[in-house]
This record gives C-alpha cells, sequence and structure tokens, in this order.
C-alpha cells in the first residue's frame, strides 16, 4: 500500500518531500462511485484484461483499448465501470456491436443488449478511450503518472494510483473485491525507451514505423487493479536468481536507469537475504512463475506486484533515516517485498482493512531484522516504529466508502505492535509462528476480510482473540493496566473499552519480571512493594499503566 508518511527527525529531507496525505484528502463523488458495491458492479466477475496502450511521451497523452473478459454473476443488463472523467471514451463494443453508456463523474454505465443471466460463459468487452491522465502532484500518496526527467534530463515515467485508484489511467472495474486471474499489458512508446511492467516480457517488438516499440507484458497470477504500472525510460535491465529451501530457482531481474546500473547491482544484493526471511518465516515467494523484479522510478516506491517500484536512491532505511545507525538496509525493498505476500498475494476488498495488508508487512520488517540480526536487534527496531504511533484514531475504517482517510499511520506501526504483543501474550512463538505461515498459507492468492484473521487466530490458538482484536481495531485507546494499592498488597485489572479483554501481560517489579494472568476484575500482585515499582515489559506489550487511588 501507500508507504508511511515520516516527518522523521532522523531525515530533514523527508519533511521537504512528503506532503501530509492524510489531511488534504477529501472524498468525492468520484470515490463514492467507486467505492460503493453497486448492483451493477456486483453483478459480473472480470477474468481477464488487456490492456494495449500508446504512450505520447511529448504530449502526455495516452491512448489505448482494453479488452476485459467477464462473466455475469447476477442477473444484468447494466455494468459500471470506472475511468477518469478527464479520459475520454470513444467507443465500447462488444460482439461487434457498439454498446450506449452514460458517464457519472469517474463512474461509466454500460447498458448490455438485453439481460444476461448468470452462467459461466465467458463474454468480451473492448473500450477505446483516451487523453491525458492525471499528473501525480505527490506520488506514490497522490498518485497519477510522474512525468519526470532522469539525471540525464532524458524523459523518465512512472505510474502510482494505490489510493486514487487504477481508472485514473485505463478503464476497468475499479474495485478491490475483483482481481482478474491473468492480464496481458502492452505498451507502445517511442523507440529510445525500454518499458518495464509487471510479470514477464513476452515479446519486444519494433513496429514498422521503425519509430516506436511495443512491450508486451503478461501477467499469469490474480492481481489488484492498482499493482498494475509501468516504468518507461532509459532502462538497463540485468538479472540474478534465489535459491529457495527446496532448490527451486527463481527468476530475479532489475530495470534501472543505465547509470545506475553499477550502484544496483551491489545494491541489491540484499534481496536474496530478505526473499530467505520471509520464505523462513511463511513460504516461498508467491508469484513463483512471474519471477520478482525491481523497477526504479522516479518516486520512492510501491508495491506493483512481480514490478515493484523502487526509488530510495540506494539509500540505507528510508530515504537514509529511520533505522537504528548500525543497521544497513533498504526499506523500500524490505517493506514493498513484504507486500506481496499481505497486500498482493493475500488482499483485502475494502480499503477500511487495510491493515491487513500494512501491520502484518510492518511487522515483517521486524521478522526480517529478526532473522538477519536476532530479537534483540528486532526489539529495537520495532520501539523505532513508536513514535509514529498516535492512537487518534480506529485502526479498522468503516466499509463500503472507498474509505482512505485514516488521519495517521496506526494501520502500519500500531499494527505491527499489535501483532507483536499478540506474540507475546500468546507467549509461545512455535504456536504464533505456526499460526502466521499456516493463515499465510490456507489464505494466499485470496482476498480477506477483518473477521476471518480474527476467528482463524482464534481458532489456532484455542483462545477467543476477538475482545483483543476488537480493542486494538476498533478503538483508539490502548488496553490500561490499572494498579491500586490496597492496605499492604497491590491490586491490578485491565480498563478497557471492551468485555471479555482477559489477557496476561507481563511487568517488572524492580527488575523482577513477572506474568500477571490479568482480567477486568481486580486482582492481587503482591505486597512489599508499591505500584511504583511496577512497569510495564515495553519491549514486548503496547499497553498503558495507570496508578489509581
Amino acid at each position: 500500500m501507500l508507504l508511511p508518511l515520516f516527518l522523521s527527525p532522523f531525515n530533514p529531507l523527508l519533511a521537504q518531500e512528503h506532503a501530509d496525505y492524510f489531511a488534504h484528502h477529501k472524498f468525492t463523488q468520484a470515490d463514492t462511485l467507486r467505492g460503493a458495491l453497486r448492483p451493477e458492479r456486483t453483478s459480473f466477475d472480470v477474468t481477464y484484461y488487456e490492456l494495449h496502450l500508446e504512450v505520447n511521451t511529448t504530449e502526455r497523452s495516452i491512448e489505448g483499448r482494453v479488452d476485459m473478459d467477464y462473466k455475469v454473476v447476477q442477473a444484468t443488463n447494466r455494468l459500471q465501470l470506472d475511468l477518469f472523467q478527464n479520459l475520454a471514451i470513444d467507443s465500447i463494443k462488444q460482439d461487434g456491436r457498439h454498446l450506449p453508456f452514460e458517464r457519472q463523474a469517474n463512474a461509466v454505465f454500460i447498458t448490455l443488449p438485453r439481460l444476461i443471466s448468470p452462467g459461466n460463459a465467458i463474454r468480451r468487452m473492448s473500450i477505446w478511450y483516451g487523453g491525458k491522465p492525471v499528473a501525480a502532484k505527490n506520488a506514490p500518496w497522490d498518485g497519477g503518472f510522474v512525468w519526470s526527467l532522469d539525471h540525464k534530463d532524458r524523459t523518465w515515467v512512472g505510474i502510482a494510483c494505490e489510493g486514487t485508484g487504477a481508472s485514473l489511467w485505463w478503464p476497468n472495474k475499479d474495485h478491490l473485491s475483483d482481481e482478474p486471474d491473468s492480464m496481458l499489458v502492452s505498451v507502445t512508446v517511442p523507440k529510445r525507451f525500454f518499458v518495464a511492467s509487471n510479470g514477464n516480457l513476452r515479446e519486444e517488438v519494433e513496429l514498422e514505423n521503425r519509430y516506436q516499440k511495443r512491450y508486451d507484458w503478461f501477467v499469469s497470477y490474480p492481481i489488484n487493479n492498482y499493482n498494475i504500472s509501468l516504468g518507461i525510460g532509459s532502462y538497463v535491465h540485468f538479472d540474478s536468481t534465489y535459491v529457495a529451501f527446496d532448490g527451486e530457482v527463481l527468476d530475479l531481474d532489475y530495470y534501472v536507469l543505465d547509470y545506475n546500473e553499477d550502484r544496483a547491482r551491489k545494491h541489491f544484493r540484499q534481496v536474496g537475504p530478505m526473499l530467505a526471511a520471509y520464505e523462513h518465516y511463511f513460504g516461498k515467494y508467491p508469484f513463483w512463475d512471474d519471477g520478482y523484479a525491481l523497477i526504479e522510478t522516479p518516486y520512492l516506491g510501491m508495491e506493483h506486484q512481480s514490478g515493484i517500484a523502487y526509488g530510495n536512491r540506494y539509500m540505507r532505511g528510508y530515504l537514509g533515516g529511520m533505522l537504528p545507525d548500525d543497521m544497513d538496509w533498504d526499506f523500500i525493498i524490505i517493506h514493498e517485498t513484504g507486500h506481496e505476500y499481505f497486500g498482493n498475494s493475500i488482499s483485502v476488498a475494502d480499503h477500511g482493512e487495510m491493515w491487513i495488508h500494512e501491520s502484518f508487512t510492518t511487522y515483517m520488517e521486524a521478522l526480517y531484522v529478526e532473522y538477519l540480526y536476532g530479537k534483540k536487534d528486532a526489539v529495537r527496531y520495532l520501539k523505532t516504529q513508536l513514535k509514529y504511533i498516535k492512537n487518534e484514531s480506529p485502526i479498522l475504517g468503516p466499509q463500503g466508502v472507498n474509505f482512505d482517510d485514516f488521519g495517521s499511520s496506526d494501520h502500519y506501526y500500531k499494527g505491527s505492535w499489535v501483532l507483536h504483543t499478540l506474540r507475546h501474550v500468546l507467549d509461545d512463538d512455535g504456536l504464533f509462528f505456526g499460526m502466521l505461515r499456516s493463515f499465510y498459507q490456507d489464505h494466499q492468492q485470496s482476498i480477506v476480510n477483518t473477521q476471518q484473521v480474527i476467528d482463524y487466530f482464534s481458532r489456532y490458538a484455542k483462545k477467543d482473540l476477538s475482545p483483543f482484536f476488537e480493542q486494538y481495531l476498533e478503538h483508539p485507546d490502548l488496553p490500561v493496566l490499572e494498579l491500586r494499592q490496597t492496605g499492604q498488597q497491590v491490586a491490578y485489572r485491565w480498563r478497557t473499552n471492551v468485555t471479555g479483554f482477559n489477557y496476561p501481560v507481563d511487568v517488572l517489579i524492580g527488575s523482577e519480571p513477572v506474568r500477571l494472568d490479568a482480567t477486568q476484575e481486580w486482582q492481587v500482585m503482591g505486597k512489599g512493594f508499591s505500584p511504583r515499582d511496577v512497569t510495564i515489559d515495553k519491549n514486548h506489550f503496547l499497553v498503558n499503566l495507570e496508578l489509581i487511588k
């Protein structure tokens, strides 16, 4: 998903580079239409797209055709697609017939020749369109085409559209609930450019006019529409391989600006150890047949499936900051690759549940550190995330409105700490990591929701985790461990917004570690000390402590 927005004390560049997306984002009629699950969009399922596109880099315009294969799942004679209204639709055809359509903001309502009943028949609709696509104001947060120049003043183009929507540059059913099973991306550009995209490059064709080339890329797995992207520029390609634990070989492909090849060859060596870390915890890289790729972009980064956008300038951390000083790894590579597991393989159908993408991926950063450096360093890294936790709004957003206005990045960092806290509530790494791996393996390449996560974790852990997740996801307040002096004894209990929050917590009495089986009823901790001698184990639990009379 969109990377978190930092005003990091480690690097003043961040304050200059990134405007606050959350502060200025407002809903529009187009957002509402794109976010709503109207009958016109729930009545059909897209199975395949072909995007045929010509990019005019001089005019900054596009012209193309999308062929969409779909099947009807509810009787209908009217379908909704999405395309930003600044792009014109020339015509829409099916079975050789022109179809009438009307536009409402960024939604396109298409009338079919007759009422179509549900069935397995696959139909193909073709949409011709063109115009000047939205130029990104601040990619990747405020998305669109990024028309840029490289250091040699040559045209360099990228696209980022996760929050804004893929319909800003091609017509599609722009809703997270419907992923095509596969997709062809065919792009024609001036001959001097190379086009990098998702999946595998099937063909590179010099056209008869001798001034243009066409690049045909094919994605063989289901994919979120916003993950489809392009990099257009003076790229060179080099490759490598990763050998999985079972001996199978994964192709690694890198597309970087020609003058950065030497830097990239050295910098991207960290990809192999990272893939090993993620394979250790979750299993093999999920899009094996399409390979793994990094594509250098003029914006910071994005988790574009099997073609990750990379723009961290070959720096450690996040543009040189955010990591503990003695760690040397690239945040964009580690974070965005984590999204191949949570976000791309496991996806959500609603923006309000983006914590499933972001919390798991952000915790994967710490697991990467744990795999390579050890537990203590993982905790040190996790503690750098604490400064970004605001506790001002719920991690879980409202459903069905294309919600993307969280107001903070708590669905990243607080969510990461929720998982870390759950790990230590369970107090059994074998159980916790088995649960994570099993959940991923059982749900890979599928769309999930929050309730599925809670139900699965509860079954696996043989413990009702609903109150735990309800408190952390639906309420901004952290659980509070209350302490009070009762005569010569110290008593404790949980204070939360939900009932049934009965989970253990680790504390220190002085310097002695003690595990409390806390509930929402007062219990006696002991005597011979005062409440002021008690502190929370802040290395492992995201909770507050409060002394009351």
